[in-house]
């Protein structure tokens, strides 16, 4: 049927319209890892201000490193439980960020002086300590052992010559992660000979978040908003301040066609009443707000914390399954709610885990939509509901304007090529039961006063939810 829309000068093209829509359906229902996660962090390790791409918890540890006092090993690792494709991370700083550094002394020509200057890659306070020694077997050569406390981290091993050589030895070391050395006597050509020392402290070093403002989450976003993300979550605040600006932003950007969901939620002493106060002040389909936090390995993680998870899981979701009644990796609750709390959340749009039965449950996947606007019903006030309109919009527009904006003609044959290609990518969806009775047509009322460089179509379908509520009658005779 299809190919009574082309023409033999369009075949060229064809395949592309197809298999690439083909391919963007099947993808996002076939299981496996999906979905790209983005948060800003605080860390004391790391490039600042720079996103970083995480996909296990071993990258996490050696880009960021696994203090849990800092958000980025405590909640990173958090959102990579959730099982997501992707984390990316932005480590947020205030301007006071510094690396630590330390001298090394050495005899050149006779005398002691400072030889080489060793200062760690990234702003960081970790407990980085040197010791140099000469080698065990060729007391000629020398060893700098770099340690973190009483933990040795790594060794340049059998160094020797020139101050020049040694600091190209050890900045040209492909496995060297975390130290800078510079060379504080270029004019001197001779072999050196480095002092002994023992577990020195590297110092000077500064975090930098001592005074993270709202302008640095709004940076945050900035960054985020150039790269491909599916999801949002801010790393356990809860200032109100950033939790309007974010809101302000995710708006902007989903109205740009930037389909990004924000997950978010309050703090450890906040009642239920007061979570679900906020989830009413958002009702936007693109927020999910969460309610009570989880206990993983004695740890109580707040609400705001726990979204990290919770957006790990949705995101990494095939488009089959659905947050209601999904098992989590917590043990416990840090709420427990009655059984009206729980009616009480889902009315307003407030995502709970609930204890069952020795398992962590989410009672549902709500968002924060709760009172419609026009052309909007009950439907958009769930997750896996906005996420497959989301996947919709996307697909079809960023397929549409890679493979049609410019490169098809808008007469009555490029139109129904167009169309035809559309139609591919919905009777796939539709085999994967995510919709049935479909429609794809012209918008016959809007093309009709279009402009000649305008093509308007519209899609209808009826959307296939999860099974959530299953009711029985019992007859006994």
């Amino acid at each position: 049927m299809a190919s009574g829309f082309w023409s033999e000068t369009d075949k060229p093209i064809r395949p592309g319209f197809y298999n690439r829509f083909k391919a963007a359906a099947l993808a996002r229902i076939q299981m496996g890892k999906r979905g790209i996660v983005a948060m800003p962090v605080k860390a004391n390790w790391g490039p600042p201000k720079e996103i970083v791409r995480i996909t296990s918890e071993r990258d996490l540890i050696d880009n960021f490193g696994d203090d849990m006092n800092y958000t980025a090993y405590k909640l990173g690792r958090l959102a990579l439980l959730g099982q997501p494709k992707e984390l990316l991370l932005y480590r947020l700083v205030d301007g006071t960020e510094k690396p630590a550094s330390l001298t090394i002394k050495g005899q050149a020509e006779s005398e002691s002086i400072d030889v080489i200057k060793l200062t760690t890659k990234y702003p960081t306070t970790r407990d980085f300590r040197i010791s140099v020694s000469p080698n065990v077997v060729d007391e000629n050569l020398f060893d700098i052992r770099l340690y973190e406390g009483a933990r040795p981290v790594y060794e340049f091993s059998k160094l020797s010559g020139t101050a020049a050589e040694i600091v190209e030895t050890i900045n040209n070391d492909q496995v060297n992660k975390w130290l800078v050395a510079e060379n504080l006597i270029p004019e001197n050509n001779n072999p050196v000979i480095l002092n002994s020392m023992i577990s020195e402290a590297m110092t000077g070093g500064n975090d930098g978040t001592a005074d993270i403002t709202v302008s640095d989450y709004i940076d945050a976003l900035a960054a985020f908003e150039a790269r491909q993300i599916n999801g949002l979550a801010l790393d356990g605040v809860t200032d109100p301040a950033i939790h309007t600006s974010l809101k302000g932003w995710l708006e902007r950007v989903r109205k740009a066609g930037k389909k990004v969901r924000v997950y978010l939620g309050g703090p450890a002493d906040e009642t239920i009443e007061e979570a679900n106060n906020r989830s009413k002040n958002i009702n936007y389909e693109g927020i999910v707000n969460v309610g009570n936090g989880g206990i993983l390995d004695g740890i109580a993680y707040t609400p705001a914390e726990t979204a990290c998870y919770i957006m790990g899981l949705a995101e990494g979701q095939d488009m089959k399954e659905c947050l209601c009644n999904q098992t989590t990796i917590f043990q416990d609750v840090t709420k427990h709610l009655t059984h009206e709390e729980i009616e009480e959340t889902i009315l307003a749009g407030t995502l709970i885990l609930r204890y069952d039965d020795g398992a962590v449950v989410i009672e549902d996947d709500v968002n924060t939509l709760k009172r419609y606007g026009q052309d909007q019903n009950e439907t958009w006030g769930y997750l896996r509901a906005i996420r497959f309109m989301d996947m919709v919009d996307e697909d079809t527009s960023i397929t549409g304007n890679r493979q049609y904006v410019g490169k098809v003609l808008n007469g009555r044959t490029g139109q129904l090529a167009v169309l035809s290609a559309l139609k591919q990518y919905f009777e796939i969806l539709q085999t994967g039961q995510l919709i049935e009775d479909f429609v794809v047509e012209i918008d016959e009322d809007l093309q009709k006063n279009a402009a000649n460089d305008e093509f308007y179509w519209r899609w209808e379908a009826k959307y296939i939810n999860v099974m959530k509520k299953i009711f029985g009658t019992g007859y006994i005779k």
